[in-house]
């Protein structure tokens, strides 16, 4: 087996696909009585090896839906294998929406939250903040509930927890009415960007920007709420830029720049260039996502919100001195601060940075250097990107590292639920 971008790849011994709590229940209680480890998969987006096992590898495709909706507190609960572009549609048709979503929707809502994925606006927080409550199974084969109310500490550790406390099979998540998005793509100055930068983050819902390497070019995307607006239909003119451009065009100009890499700031221009201005209406869960069917390989961190501007900086100046093997644009975004255990958001309002290489090309070398510059500013990785940092600099990042790792400990004693990578990560 292989993640999606295909840089991980191992051999389960087994793959199950339970269909209800007690199954998942009885299979962990049969791997813990034989001490088999278990890992879990949900589409295999991470970047990193926390699917990898040679043992019992566990998918919750067959685990999917809604099973709850509480209108008046405007909750619901759902399975753990659930997708998140079937989650938008099943929600919508409950008059609810999620407050806020990343640009990939085709992870399990269990997958989303455990590695801490986030969306951007400085006035939303990951997408576990969302949840209320957690519903999994542990290495002892016990069923534990948690939220803010009901084992407190235990919730915190369980909204970000790489998989490792048990196996995840309810999330209660809190939603809001069902609303609408204007998104406005632009291809912008760079200069200009940064130079009003304050006041787009506070200004906009939501913001982030692309930069386009070894160009003075950036795209990018705001959105806001709007209320009375009809949605638009899917024309020709947005199908061509959205799908057809971003994804087909661009898997050429990917392949040019592999075999031809003194090109790559040729196809960077090229890129930029082609940056259309678009305007569209849709509700929600239909503007967050963006289709990504040319793979790549990716390393994003978490900064101090104020440390942005420092960093940036010095992110240009080597790219644009080392001449790195790239052409993907280099992704901004910005996130409330949380109190949750193991979120990279913990304890600070943050931006994220993710670069990104075609999956084809060596990532050594760019990513090394710009994680130095991360790792030099209290960098986090994210959880499910690539990084290469290990539990001693990680319990130096993380306040509260020991304080999960003691619920980890309690809830898998026999530690059925690691692996090689998780406990180099974790120090176990």
């Amino acid at each position: 087996m292989k993640n999606w971008a295909g840089n991980i790849q191992w051999a389960p011994e087994t793959v199950q696909y339970p269909e209800s709590e007690a199954q998942i229940q009885q299979l962990v209680r049969q791997a813990a009585e034989q001490r088999r480890p278990i890992r879990m998969i949900g589409t295999g987006h991470s970047f990193t090896a926390l699917c990898a096992t040679d043992a019992i590898l566990i998918s919750l495709d067959h685990y999917q839906g809604i099973t709850a909706i509480d209108q008046d507190t405007m909750q619901a609960t759902v399975r753990a294998g659930t997708k998140l572009r079937s989650l938008g549609e099943a929600l919508f048709q409950h008059g609810l929406a999620m407050e806020n979503l990343g640009d990939i929707d085709a992870q399990s809502i269990a997958g989303t939250i455990s590695t801490g994925t986030h969306g951007t606006g400085i006035n939303f927080g990951t997408i576990s903040t969302q949840v209320v409550s957690i519903r999994f199974v542990n290495g002892q084969g016990e069923i534990i509930e948690c939220g803010p109310t009901q084992n407190p500490d235990l919730f915190k550790a369980a909204q970000v927890s790489l998989g490792t406390l048990g196996i995840i099979t309810c999330i209660t998540l809190q939603c809001v009415p069902a609303y609408k998005l204007a998104l406005q793509n632009r291809k912008e100055k760079l200069e200009a960007v940064l130079t009003n930068l304050p006041d787009r983050l506070t200004q906009n819902r939501n913001f982030e920007y692309y930069w386009m390497p070894y160009t003075s070019y950036a795209w990018t995307k705001t959105s806001q709420v709007v209320e009375a607006a009809t949605p638009d239909k899917v024309n020709v003119f947005n199908y061509w830029t959205e799908y057809v451009l971003e994804n087909y065009v661009f898997q050429l100009f990917c392949d040019f720049a592999y075999w031809f890499p003194s090109q790559n700031k040729t196809v960077s221009h090229i890129t930029a260039a082609s940056i259309n201005n678009i305007r569209k209406v849709y509700h929600s869960h239909k503007v967050y996502a963006t289709k990504r069917l040319v793979r790549f390989k990716e390393m994003e961190y978490n900064i101090p919100a104020e440390a942005y501007q420092e960093v940036w900086k010095a992110i240009r100046k080597t790219v644009n001195s080392k001449k790195f093997n790239i052409h993907f644009p280099i992704e901004n975004r910005w996130v409330k601060g949380d109190d949750i255990y193991l979120s990279p958001a913990y304890q600070r309002d943050s931006a994220y940075i993710a670069c990104h290489v075609y999956h084809k090309k060596d990532h050594r070398p760019y990513f090394k250097a710009m994680e130095e510059i991360f790792i030099a500013h209290g960098g986090r990785p994210h959880w499910g990107k690539m990084h290469t940092q290990r539990a001693a600099e990680l319990s130096a990042s993380y306040p509260a590292f020991s304080a999960f790792l003691k619920h980890r400990h309690e809830q898998d004693p026999d530690g059925i639920f690691l692996n090689t990578y998780l406990k180099q990560i974790l120090g176990i």
